[in-house]
This record gives C-alpha cells, structure tokens and sequence, in this order.
C-alpha cells in the first residue's frame, strides 16, 4: 500500500509540475504574441511580387511599440482607447505593414475589427502631401521612389478604357473631385494636432476620419461644414494617419480606395517570410523559406 501511494504521489507531483510548465510556456507565447511577434498568413495577391499567397510572415511589433488595448470592447465592435508603448524607430515610407482594417463592414466610417487584418506598404507618412501623377506616388519634397515602381509604369501605360470603372475611380468618389487610379491628389495626410480649414474639398477628404475622432456625424449643408449640428470653420486632429498602397497596384484595394489609416490600427512591421506554401495543394515554396521582407 505505501508502495502504491508513493508511486500516486509521483505521479501527481510529476503532473502537477508538467501543468505549471505548459502554463509557464503559455504566458510566454502569450506574450510574445502581444509584445513581440505576430504571425500573419497571406490570402492574396495584393503585395506581389513581393508577398505571395501562401506566404506566412512574422510581424516585428516591438519595432514601432506593441499596442495595449480592450480586446473585448473592440470584438463587440465598440471604439475603444488603443496605448502604444514605446518602439525601436519611427515608421518609415516603403515600410511593409500590418494593420487592422478601418473598414470592415463598410467604407462609409472608420471601425475596428481585431479578426481582419490586411497588410500593404507604407506610402505617406504623417504631415505628407501626396499625389498619384499618370499612375505614379510623387510625395512633395522627397525624390525615393515609393512603392512598387513598375507596377505603377504598368498603369502609367495603360489608357482608360483599359480599366473597369470600379478599378478606375477612387477616394473620395466625388463628382466634383474626380480622382481615378491615374491622377490622385494632392491630399495633406493630417498627423496629430494639424489643424485645417472646414470647407468642401477638406469634408470630402477629412470626413471619416473626423466623424471616427469624434464618433459624432460630419455634415456638409449651405457652404458649412458642421459636426454634430453644430456649425465648425476649422478641425484640430488628434491622432496620426497614413497612406497604404499595394505592391500589385493594378489590383489592390488600399488607400486609394478607402482613405487614410489611423495609427492605432497598425500591428507591426512585416519584418521575414518564415514559411510558404501553395494554399492549394499545400507545395512549400522552399526558396521563400526566411526571406526577409523589404
């Protein structure tokens, strides 16, 4: 009998330190996938040649500083207040990026949505002008080529007729404005405390990101813009924002489509390609294996 309580007490001692060991190593991949590193599954074409599908990349989120926020209030799609610690460097134009997408049930207002994630590179930074000129990124006062250049030569080729018009017309869909995938701009990318004057081109561009600021209603009526009925002539913004541009420019649905993305909703750095392979037959594309991103 104590030779069977020896060996019951062994066991649940063994048991017990196996358990307190997986939960050790639980808290930490927790926290790696918090504070560290993410990993993310590509599903299409968008950032090609670049990024493929298949292609599974690991986001760098201590580069530009993990976010602490309310995971509950943002699944029950409330807006809720998003902490940044501290990163390594600043964003950079050209960086490839992980984000949240600010429009996951309509392009009409800015939400969140912690299970859609689309990732698309860096063009404008904060404080920004930017312009598409014959299918081509220009950004006043800097001559680095932005994005993927040949791509956008490919669209600089092409006449209109070429394109179908729901590829063609862009931000802001105005009439007015008339913006396409050809000639774009220029649009000032607010960054945090920049003030602008409240007119009708600057609703057209600003609206969303005021009415998400807010969480009020933006309106346009008799030549003045007002917010929540109350009539405004200028907006302080209070956050960072940014344009994202795919690599396959011909077919990606990025700002150009849907506007300006609010800092909080970027994850990460897409910093290397740890694995990839065909999403149909399940192929590993070997070559691809630890590929870093550029």
């Amino acid at each position: 009998m104590k030779i069977i309580k020896g060996h019951i007490k062994k066991l649940a001692t063994y048991i017990i330190n196996i358990l307190w060991i997986g939960c050790i190593i639980l808290v930490l991949l927790l926290t790696m996938q918090i504070f560290v590193f993410s990993s993310f599954k590509i599903p299409s074409d968008s950032m090609s040649p670049e990024l493929i599908m298949g292609d599974n990349v690991l986001v760098n989120k201590l580069s530009i500083g993990p976010r602490l926020f309310n995971i509950f209030a943002t699944l029950r799609n409330e807006k809720t207040t998003i902490y940044r610690l501290p990163g390594l460097k600043k964003i950079q134009r050209n960086d490839v990026l992980v984000f949240n997408f600010p429009h996951p049930n309509t392009w009409e207002k800015i939400e969140m949505h912690m299970m859609k994630y689309y990732i698309k590179r860096c063009i404008g930074l904060p404080g920004d002008t930017l312009q598409i000129q014959n299918g081509l990124y220009r950004i006043n006062g800097v001559n680095e080529s932005l994005g993927n250049s040949a791509a956008q030569h490919r669209i600089a080729k092409r006449d209109k007729s070429t394109f179908e018009e729901s590829v063609y017309i862009t931000f802001p869909y105005d009439s007015i404005i008339q913006w396409n995938i050809k000639n774009f701009g220029p649009l000032y990318i607010p960054k945090a405390n920049d003030e602008i004057i409240m007119d009708r081109t600057n609703y057209c561009f600003y609206r969303k990101l005021i009415e998400w600021e807010q969480q009020g209603k933006l309106e346009y009526k008799d030549s003045l813009v007002y917010l929540n009925k109350q009539p405004i002539s200028s907006y302080h913004f209070q956050k960072n924002y940014y344009f994202m541009g795919g690599d396959k420019a011909e077919d990606s649905q990025d700002s150009r489509y849907w506007g300006l993305l609010p800092e909080e909703y970027i994850v990460g750095k897409a910093w290397l390609i740890w694995k990839s392979s065909d999403l149909y037959t399940g192929q590993y594309h070997w070559e691809r294996f630890f590929r870093t991103i550029h």
